[in-house]
This record gives C-alpha cells, structure tokens and sequence, in this order.
C-alpha cells in the first residue's frame, strides 16, 4: 500500500513538471520526469562527490607529508618541496589540470583493449584530475600544517624528544595532533574551495555534475535555467555537507585553553 502510494506520488510529480514544461517552455525540469536526463544528473552527481572526496584525502596527505618534509634536515628535500608549493599555487588550477592531461598524458603508457585493436591510457582524464586537483590543493595545505606546526611550543617537541622520541614519531604522535587543532579553520576553507574546483574538471571532459548538465542543456536549450539551478543547489548542499562536517570536527577537537 505505502509503495503504491510513493509511486502514485513520483506519477503525480512527474506530470506537475511535464506541464510546466508545456506551460513556461523555459523552466524545462527535464530530469524530473525523463529516466535518461534523470540517470545523467544522478551520475554526474555520483562522480562530482567520488572526485571530490578523492581530492580531499589525496591532498590532506600531500599537505602532511610536505609539512613534515619542510622540517627535514636535508636541504634537496626542503627545496624540493618549496618548489612544488611556488609553482602550484602560483599557477591556475585550470592550466594545472590541462598540463597534467594533455602534456603528461602522452607520456604514459598504454594498455590494448579487449577487442585487441584500441587502446586506453593506464591513467584516464578521472584520474589526471584527481592527480591535478590533489596537488594543487595540496600545496596549500602543506603551507596550512607548516603554520600549524609551528604554533606547537617548541618545549612540547623537547619534552618529546628527551623522552627517547624519534623526529617522526615527535611528528606523528605530538606534533600532529596538536597542529590539527590549530589547522581545522584554514583547511576547512581550502577543503571548501577545492570541492568547489572540481568544476574545472570539465575542461578534460570528466563525467562530472557540471559536464552532464552541460550535455543536457545542449540537447535541451528550454532546460537551461533549470539544470544551472540544479548545479548551484548541489554545491551548495555538497558545501554545507563539508563544512558541517569539519565544524563538528573541530568543536570535538577543542583543548580547552589552547589553540582556538
């Protein structure tokens, strides 16, 4: 009984937007009432948050491991990641992901498909932006941590290491969790923003949210005001996710009297 009572709603709904479609030609709620426009929001919607997330834990590492490595006693490696920081956040992100596509990816290699006649490189344009998206996130995110770290009282790390601590476990163990309290608001934002960047994956005809709406306002020209609605909403809701998510983060993380 519930059941048909939900289908006789989704019915009902999907009438309401077919005559608005008839009735104000330009709010064409496509995807509201056609499986194949409704399949491509929902899968471009799916690949918006698998990228992101991906992004999002790729670049946090790169951040953690560039802090620790800008700490290290070996001159090669605190230039090495000096540099890496000045040149991606000194150039667009978009040109970033367009190098990483069209450059490096002629460099890399190839595997036959199964019809023994195409072939497909072992890295695909979803994985270039992951790897684009990760970096440049990532090299904000190593100047976040190096701020972090160095509001760590330098007694704290003593005390560590006259303990019989080593530099990495002084890092992993006290450095680190101290840092992240420090850290959670400026990487709330870069985390924020780099969501908001996956948008540029487009530019490498990544199935995303954007790149489906796109097609469908293409071969639909009435639904374009509708599906742009659509993707604003979705970021906004993907954004409110994050955010909410990092501020219950670092209201559990609070050490009363220190940091902020």
């Amino acid at each position: 009984m519930r059941a048909g009572a939900i289908l006789n709603a989704f019915a009902l709904m999907e009438d309401f937007f077919r005559q608005l479609a008839d009735d104000a030609p330009r709010w064409n709620f496509i995807w509201m009432y056609d499986d194949r426009q409704q399949g491509k929001v929902l899968s471009g919607l799916w690949m918006t948050v698998k990228l992101s997330i991906l992004c999002l834990l790729f670049s946090v590492a790169i951040g953690l491991v560039g802090a620790w490595l800008q700490g290290a006693r070996s001159v090669i490696a605190r230039t090495f990641v000096q540099g890496y920081i000045q040149f991606f956040r000194n150039t667009p992100p978009l040109v970033q992901l367009l190098f990483f596509y069209f450059a490096l990816g002629q460099f890399t290699p190839v595997v036959t498909g199964d019809d023994g006649w195409t072939v497909e490189p072992v890295i695909s344009n979803v994985g270039w932006a992951v790897v684009s998206l990760s970096f440049f996130a990532g090299a904000f995110n190593v100047e976040i941590f190096r701020a972090g770290i160095e509001a760590v009282p330098e007694s704290t790390v003593e005390a560590s290491e006259s303990l019989g601590f080593t530099r990495l476990q002084t890092y992993v163990y006290v450095v680190l969790p101290l840092a992240f309290r420090v850290c959670l608001p400026a990487l709330n934002n870069n985390l924020v923003n780099l969501v908001k960047t996956t948008t540029q994956a487009y530019a490498i005809a990544v199935p995303e949210l954007l790149y489906h709406s796109v097609s469908i306002w293409n071969d639909y020209p009435s639904a374009q005001y509708p599906t742009m609605l659509l993707v604003f909403v979705s970021y906004i809701v993907l954004v409110a996710i994050l955010v909410f998510g990092m501020t219950k983060w670092e209201s559990s993380m609070k050490i009363p009297g220190y940091g902020t």
